[in-house]
Protein backbone atom coordinates (compact mmCIF):
# COMPACT_ATOMS: atom_id res chain seq x y z
CA UNK A 1 0.00 0.00 0.00
CA UNK A 2 1.31 3.51 -0.66
CA UNK A 3 0.87 6.24 1.54
CA UNK A 4 -0.16 9.48 1.12
CA UNK A 5 3.80 11.53 0.80
CA UNK A 6 2.67 14.82 -0.11
CA UNK A 7 0.51 17.02 2.80
CA UNK A 8 0.10 19.80 0.72
CA UNK A 9 -3.44 19.36 -0.23
CA UNK A 10 -5.07 21.50 -2.92
CA UNK A 11 -8.46 21.09 -1.81
CA UNK A 12 -10.09 20.79 1.77
CA UNK A 13 -13.66 20.12 2.15
CA UNK A 14 -15.52 20.37 5.24
CA UNK A 15 -19.21 18.26 5.11
CA UNK A 16 -21.37 17.87 8.23
CA UNK A 17 -24.01 16.06 9.80
CA UNK A 18 -27.95 16.13 10.00
CA UNK A 19 -30.36 16.23 12.35
CA UNK A 20 -34.53 15.78 11.51
CA UNK A 21 -36.43 17.55 13.51
CA UNK A 22 -39.58 15.44 12.50
CA UNK A 23 -40.50 14.03 9.08
CA UNK A 24 -39.17 10.44 9.77
CA UNK A 25 -38.75 7.42 7.44
CA UNK A 26 -41.04 9.49 4.79
CA UNK A 27 -38.15 11.00 2.42
CA UNK A 28 -38.60 7.67 0.61
CA UNK A 29 -42.04 7.81 0.04
CA UNK A 30 -41.98 11.58 -1.44
CA UNK A 31 -42.84 12.79 2.03
CA UNK A 32 -42.05 16.63 3.83
CA UNK A 33 -39.10 16.70 5.92
CA UNK A 34 -37.85 19.18 8.26
CA UNK A 35 -33.69 18.71 8.50
CA UNK A 36 -30.55 20.59 8.91
CA UNK A 37 -26.80 20.48 8.69
CA UNK A 38 -25.03 20.84 11.71
CA UNK A 39 -21.68 21.95 12.87
CA UNK A 40 -20.51 18.49 13.61
CA UNK A 41 -18.75 17.26 10.74
CA UNK A 42 -16.38 15.68 8.38
CA UNK A 43 -13.05 17.29 7.08
CA UNK A 44 -11.61 15.97 3.48
CA UNK A 45 -8.45 17.00 2.30
CA UNK A 46 -7.92 15.82 -1.21
CA UNK A 47 -4.56 16.57 -3.70
CA UNK A 48 -4.62 15.29 -7.41
CA UNK A 49 -1.27 12.66 -7.73
CA UNK A 50 -1.37 12.38 -11.14
CA UNK A 51 -1.48 8.39 -11.49
CA UNK A 52 -4.81 6.21 -11.96
CA UNK A 53 -5.37 5.34 -8.77
CA UNK A 54 -6.54 6.98 -5.31
CA UNK A 55 -5.06 6.65 -2.32
CA UNK A 56 -7.97 6.82 0.84
CA UNK A 57 -7.15 7.53 4.53
CA UNK A 58 -9.07 7.33 7.54
CA UNK A 59 -7.27 9.02 10.24
CA UNK A 60 -10.38 8.00 12.92
CA UNK A 61 -9.91 4.42 11.32
CA UNK A 62 -6.12 4.28 11.01
CA UNK A 63 -6.38 2.60 8.07
CA UNK A 64 -6.09 3.16 4.33
CA UNK A 65 -7.02 1.45 1.00
CA UNK A 66 -6.15 2.14 -2.28
CA UNK A 67 -8.73 2.27 -5.60
CA UNK A 68 -7.80 1.17 -9.12
CA UNK A 69 -10.09 3.61 -11.39
CA UNK A 70 -10.32 0.74 -13.87
CA UNK A 71 -11.72 -1.18 -11.48
CA UNK A 72 -14.49 0.31 -9.74
CA UNK A 73 -15.93 -2.95 -7.72
CA UNK A 74 -17.50 -3.14 -4.42
CA UNK A 75 -16.11 -3.61 -1.68
CA UNK A 76 -16.02 -6.04 1.69
CA UNK A 77 -15.34 -3.23 3.64
CA UNK A 78 -18.53 -1.17 4.44
CA UNK A 79 -16.57 2.17 4.53
CA UNK A 80 -15.01 2.06 1.44
CA UNK A 81 -18.29 1.33 -0.86
CA UNK A 82 -19.59 5.10 -0.06
CA UNK A 83 -16.38 6.57 -1.53
CA UNK A 84 -16.37 3.62 -4.33
CA UNK A 85 -19.85 4.70 -4.89
CA UNK A 86 -19.62 8.11 -5.64
CA UNK A 87 -16.53 8.23 -7.66
CA UNK A 88 -18.51 5.25 -9.93
CA UNK A 89 -21.65 7.32 -10.28
CA UNK A 90 -19.64 10.99 -10.91
CA UNK A 91 -17.82 8.39 -13.70
CA UNK A 92 -21.44 7.37 -14.91
CA UNK A 93 -22.18 11.28 -15.18
CA UNK A 94 -19.51 12.76 -16.64
CA UNK A 95 -17.01 9.71 -17.72
CA UNK A 96 -13.16 9.92 -17.02
CA UNK A 97 -13.64 12.61 -15.10
CA UNK A 98 -12.35 10.92 -11.99
CA UNK A 99 -8.62 10.96 -12.09
CA UNK A 100 -6.17 9.71 -9.04
CA UNK A 101 -6.30 11.66 -6.21
CA UNK A 102 -5.08 11.15 -2.27
CA UNK A 103 -7.31 11.52 0.55
CA UNK A 104 -7.31 12.34 4.08
CA UNK A 105 -10.77 11.84 6.12
CA UNK A 106 -10.93 12.95 9.50
CA UNK A 107 -14.70 13.20 11.45
CA UNK A 108 -15.95 14.36 14.72
CA UNK A 109 -18.88 12.95 13.71
CA UNK A 110 -19.60 9.78 16.23
CA UNK A 111 -20.58 6.74 13.85
CA UNK A 112 -24.36 4.80 14.57
CA UNK A 113 -25.89 7.61 16.11
CA UNK A 114 -27.96 8.65 13.59
CA UNK A 115 -26.81 12.51 11.99
CA UNK A 116 -26.11 10.54 8.88
CA UNK A 117 -21.84 10.29 8.90
CA UNK A 118 -22.66 7.99 5.85
CA UNK A 119 -24.31 11.33 3.25
CA UNK A 120 -21.92 13.24 5.21
CA UNK A 121 -19.01 11.87 3.45
CA UNK A 122 -20.45 10.66 0.43
CA UNK A 123 -21.17 14.37 -0.58
CA UNK A 124 -18.03 14.96 0.74
CA UNK A 125 -16.43 13.03 -1.38
CA UNK A 126 -18.28 14.38 -4.65
CA UNK A 127 -17.73 18.05 -3.56
CA UNK A 128 -14.17 17.36 -2.81
CA UNK A 129 -13.49 15.44 -6.67
CA UNK A 130 -16.04 17.99 -7.96
CA UNK A 131 -13.86 21.07 -7.00
CA UNK A 132 -10.08 18.99 -7.48
CA UNK A 133 -11.22 17.85 -11.06
CA UNK A 134 -13.06 21.20 -12.03
CA UNK A 135 -16.05 18.36 -13.25
CA UNK A 136 -18.73 21.33 -13.49
CA UNK A 137 -21.61 18.91 -11.04
CA UNK A 138 -24.53 20.77 -9.52
CA UNK A 139 -25.88 20.95 -5.93
CA UNK A 140 -28.91 18.28 -7.12
CA UNK A 141 -26.50 16.31 -9.01
CA UNK A 142 -24.02 15.78 -6.15
CA UNK A 143 -26.92 15.32 -3.87
CA UNK A 144 -28.47 12.48 -6.20
CA UNK A 145 -25.05 10.76 -6.69
CA UNK A 146 -24.82 10.15 -3.56
CA UNK A 147 -27.63 8.96 -2.63
CA UNK A 148 -27.28 6.35 -5.33
CA UNK A 149 -24.11 5.53 -4.42
CA UNK A 150 -25.85 4.51 -1.04
CA UNK A 151 -28.28 2.08 -2.91
CA UNK A 152 -25.93 0.56 -5.15
CA UNK A 153 -22.44 0.09 -3.57
CA UNK A 154 -23.88 0.12 0.24
CA UNK A 155 -27.18 -1.42 -0.77
CA UNK A 156 -29.00 1.06 1.80
CA UNK A 157 -32.22 2.08 -0.67
CA UNK A 158 -32.18 5.75 1.48
CA UNK A 159 -34.33 8.54 0.43
CA UNK A 160 -32.77 12.03 -0.89
CA UNK A 161 -32.88 14.27 2.79
CA UNK A 162 -30.03 13.08 4.68
CA UNK A 163 -27.56 14.07 1.10
CA UNK A 164 -30.13 16.99 0.51
CA UNK A 165 -29.60 18.49 3.84
CA UNK A 166 -25.92 17.50 3.86
CA UNK A 167 -25.59 20.27 1.14
CA UNK A 168 -27.82 22.46 1.21
CA UNK A 169 -27.85 23.24 5.01
CA UNK A 170 -28.21 26.65 5.80
CA UNK A 171 -26.88 27.82 9.23
CA UNK A 172 -29.88 29.17 11.74
CA UNK A 173 -32.22 27.66 9.18
CA UNK A 174 -33.86 24.41 8.82
CA UNK A 175 -34.79 22.76 5.15
CA UNK A 176 -38.67 21.78 4.81
CA UNK A 177 -37.96 19.48 1.55
CA UNK A 178 -40.75 18.07 -0.31
CA UNK A 179 -39.01 14.91 -1.23
CA UNK A 180 -41.35 14.05 -3.75
CA UNK A 181 -40.58 17.59 -6.56
CA UNK A 182 -37.46 18.80 -4.49
CA UNK A 183 -38.38 22.33 -3.41
CA UNK A 184 -37.25 23.37 -0.14
CA UNK A 185 -37.80 26.47 2.41
CA UNK A 186 -35.60 27.84 4.46
CA UNK A 187 -37.22 27.71 7.89
CA UNK A 188 -35.58 30.22 10.52
CA UNK A 189 -34.66 27.99 13.55
CA UNK A 190 -35.78 29.77 16.31
CA UNK A 191 -36.72 28.13 19.61
CA UNK A 192 -36.35 30.68 21.96
CA UNK A 193 -35.05 29.83 25.05
CA UNK A 194 -34.97 26.46 24.38
CA UNK A 195 -31.77 24.55 23.03
CA UNK A 196 -31.31 21.49 20.79
CA UNK A 197 -29.66 18.16 22.54
CA UNK A 198 -29.23 14.85 20.73
CA UNK A 199 -28.82 11.86 23.84
CA UNK A 200 -26.66 9.09 22.15
CA UNK A 201 -28.54 5.74 23.79
CA UNK A 202 -24.93 4.41 22.16
CA UNK A 203 -26.82 1.27 21.16
CA UNK A 204 -25.73 -0.48 17.94
CA UNK A 205 -28.33 0.32 15.27
CA UNK A 206 -27.12 -2.77 13.15
CA UNK A 207 -30.79 -3.70 12.25
CA UNK A 208 -31.23 0.21 10.24
CA UNK A 209 -30.10 -0.79 7.51
CA UNK A 210 -31.59 -3.63 6.59
CA UNK A 211 -35.05 -3.03 8.30
CA UNK A 212 -34.56 0.06 6.52
CA UNK A 213 -35.21 -1.88 3.35
CA UNK A 214 -37.64 -3.95 4.17
CA UNK A 215 -39.84 -0.85 5.80
CA UNK A 216 -39.50 1.02 1.95
CA UNK A 217 -40.58 -2.56 0.33
CA UNK A 218 -43.38 -2.28 3.10
CA UNK A 219 -44.30 1.03 1.74
CA UNK A 220 -44.16 0.17 -1.77
CA UNK A 221 -46.52 -2.90 -1.31
CA UNK A 222 -49.11 -0.69 0.46
CA UNK A 223 -48.88 1.73 -2.21
CA UNK A 224 -49.27 -1.07 -4.84
CA UNK A 225 -52.45 -2.14 -3.43
CA UNK A 226 -54.02 1.23 -2.63
CA UNK A 227 -53.39 2.09 -6.71
CA UNK A 228 -55.73 -0.74 -8.00
CA UNK A 229 -58.40 1.22 -6.70
CA UNK A 230 -56.58 5.19 -6.95
CA UNK A 231 -54.01 5.03 -9.84
CA UNK A 232 -53.84 8.78 -9.60
CA UNK A 233 -51.53 8.07 -6.55
CA UNK A 234 -47.57 7.99 -7.30
CA UNK A 235 -46.60 8.25 -4.15
CA UNK A 236 -47.50 6.86 -0.81
CA UNK A 237 -47.08 10.33 1.06
CA UNK A 238 -49.76 12.03 -1.36
CA UNK A 239 -52.58 9.10 0.30
CA UNK A 240 -54.81 11.15 2.36
CA UNK A 241 -55.79 9.14 5.57
CA UNK A 242 -58.83 9.17 4.81
CA UNK A 243 -58.07 6.78 1.87
CA UNK A 244 -55.83 4.97 4.34
CA UNK A 245 -58.11 3.49 6.18
CA UNK A 246 -60.86 2.21 3.43
CA UNK A 247 -58.05 -0.30 3.24
CA UNK A 248 -57.60 -1.31 7.36
CA UNK A 249 -59.49 -4.56 6.26
CA UNK A 250 -57.59 -5.13 3.14
CA UNK A 251 -53.96 -4.98 3.77
CA UNK A 252 -51.98 -6.84 6.20
CA UNK A 253 -52.29 -5.43 9.85
CA UNK A 254 -48.49 -4.41 9.58
CA UNK A 255 -48.80 -2.74 6.33
CA UNK A 256 -51.57 -0.72 7.06
CA UNK A 257 -49.79 0.48 9.79
CA UNK A 258 -47.05 1.49 7.30
CA UNK A 259 -48.71 3.72 5.53
CA UNK A 260 -50.92 5.20 8.05
CA UNK A 261 -47.87 6.35 9.89
CA UNK A 262 -46.72 7.78 6.81
CA UNK A 263 -49.24 9.96 5.71
CA UNK A 264 -49.77 11.35 9.27
CA UNK A 265 -46.07 12.14 9.53
CA UNK A 266 -46.31 13.53 6.89
CA UNK A 267 -49.14 15.50 7.43
CA UNK A 268 -47.35 16.12 10.96
CA UNK A 269 -44.12 17.74 9.40
CA UNK A 270 -46.57 20.70 7.97
CA UNK A 271 -47.98 21.19 10.92
CA UNK A 272 -44.78 21.57 12.73
CA UNK A 273 -43.19 24.45 10.48
CA UNK A 274 -46.83 26.21 10.73
CA UNK A 275 -46.19 25.88 14.74
CA UNK A 276 -42.57 27.10 14.01
CA UNK A 277 -43.81 29.93 11.83
CA UNK A 278 -46.45 31.26 14.54
CA UNK A 279 -43.62 30.61 17.65
CA UNK A 280 -46.22 28.10 18.88
CA UNK A 281 -43.20 25.96 20.24
CA UNK A 282 -45.93 23.69 22.58
CA UNK A 283 -47.45 22.87 19.93
CA UNK A 284 -44.65 22.04 17.97
CA UNK A 285 -43.16 19.91 20.74
CA UNK A 286 -46.38 18.08 20.66
CA UNK A 287 -45.78 17.20 17.75
CA UNK A 288 -42.27 15.79 18.04
CA UNK A 289 -43.95 13.48 21.06
CA UNK A 290 -46.49 12.00 18.64
CA UNK A 291 -44.36 11.11 15.90
CA UNK A 292 -42.09 9.10 18.12
CA UNK A 293 -45.64 7.27 19.22
CA UNK A 294 -45.87 7.10 15.08
CA UNK A 295 -42.03 5.64 15.01
CA UNK A 296 -42.80 3.15 17.87
CA UNK A 297 -46.44 1.49 17.86
CA UNK A 298 -46.99 1.89 13.82
CA UNK A 299 -43.48 2.02 12.16
CA UNK A 300 -42.20 -0.09 14.43
CA UNK A 301 -38.20 1.32 13.86
CA UNK A 302 -37.48 2.51 18.18
CA UNK A 303 -36.47 0.01 20.40
CA UNK A 304 -36.58 0.16 24.35
CA UNK A 305 -33.36 2.18 25.09
CA UNK A 306 -35.30 5.33 22.48
CA UNK A 307 -38.29 4.98 23.78
CA UNK A 308 -37.22 5.09 27.55
CA UNK A 309 -35.40 8.18 27.10
CA UNK A 310 -38.23 10.02 25.27
CA UNK A 311 -40.83 8.66 27.96
CA UNK A 312 -38.01 10.02 30.60
CA UNK A 313 -38.27 13.69 29.22
CA UNK A 314 -42.26 13.68 29.07
CA UNK A 315 -43.25 15.31 32.67
CA UNK A 316 -40.07 17.22 32.69
CA UNK A 317 -41.53 21.12 32.35
CA UNK A 318 -38.93 21.98 30.86
CA UNK A 319 -38.24 19.75 28.04
CA UNK A 320 -41.04 20.29 25.46
CA UNK A 321 -40.45 17.51 22.79
CA UNK A 322 -38.64 14.28 22.06
CA UNK A 323 -38.59 11.97 19.67
CA UNK A 324 -36.14 9.26 18.05
CA UNK A 325 -34.41 10.35 14.75
CA UNK A 326 -32.53 8.53 11.94
CA UNK A 327 -33.07 4.93 10.90
CA UNK A 328 -34.03 3.38 14.56
CA UNK A 329 -32.88 0.43 16.72
CA UNK A 330 -30.66 2.70 18.59
CA UNK A 331 -28.66 6.18 17.57
CA UNK A 332 -30.61 9.18 19.42
CA UNK A 333 -33.27 11.16 20.72
CA UNK A 334 -33.46 14.59 19.62
CA UNK A 335 -34.49 16.43 22.43
CA UNK A 336 -35.62 20.65 22.97
CA UNK A 337 -34.14 21.44 26.32
CA UNK A 338 -34.73 24.71 28.47
CA UNK A 339 -31.31 26.82 28.02
CA UNK A 340 -31.40 26.88 32.06
CA UNK A 341 -31.97 23.20 32.77
CA UNK A 342 -29.64 21.93 29.90
CA UNK A 343 -26.97 21.29 32.06
CA UNK A 344 -29.08 19.67 34.53
CA UNK A 345 -31.58 17.69 32.28
CA UNK A 346 -28.06 15.54 30.36
CA UNK A 347 -27.16 14.75 33.96
CA UNK A 348 -30.30 13.02 35.24
CA UNK A 349 -30.91 11.37 31.79
CA UNK A 350 -27.45 10.13 32.22
CA UNK A 351 -28.23 8.70 35.76
CA UNK A 352 -31.72 7.07 35.12
CA UNK A 353 -30.42 5.89 31.63
CA UNK A 354 -27.28 4.15 33.44
CA UNK A 355 -29.66 2.94 36.12
CA UNK A 356 -31.94 1.19 33.89
CA UNK A 357 -29.61 -0.24 31.46
CA UNK A 358 -26.21 -0.27 32.75
CA UNK A 359 -24.83 1.50 29.57
CA UNK A 360 -23.43 5.16 29.33
CA UNK A 361 -25.42 7.81 27.26
CA UNK A 362 -23.68 10.36 25.31
CA UNK A 363 -25.35 13.87 24.95
CA UNK A 364 -24.25 15.56 21.72
CA UNK A 365 -24.99 19.61 21.53
CA UNK A 366 -25.15 20.42 18.14
CA UNK A 367 -25.86 24.37 16.44
CA UNK A 368 -27.05 24.25 12.75
CA UNK A 369 -24.89 25.20 10.65
CA UNK A 370 -23.93 25.42 7.28
CA UNK A 371 -24.09 22.48 4.05
CA UNK A 372 -20.87 21.34 2.61
CA UNK A 373 -18.01 23.64 1.56
CA UNK A 374 -15.00 24.12 0.43
CA UNK A 375 -12.71 25.92 2.91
Amino acid sequence: MTNIQNPDFEIIIESPGRINLIGEHVDYSGGHVLPAAIDKKITLRFKNNNTNSCFIVSKNFKKQFEINLDNLLRSDTEWHNYILGVIFHINVLKPNSVKGFDCEIESNLPLGSGISSSAALECGVAKGLNELFDIGLTDIEMITLSKDAEHTFVGTKCGIMDQFAVVKGKKDHLLLLNCETLDHELIKADFGDYKITLLNTNVSHNLASSEYNVRRDECNTALEAIQKKYPEYTLLAQVRPKVIREFEKILPKKIYNRALYVTKENRRTLKAVKALKENDLARFGELLYKSHRGLTNLFEVSCKELDFLVDFTQDLDYVIGSRMMGGGFGGCTINLVHKDYFDSFIEDAKAAYQEKFDLDLTPIKVAISDGTRKV
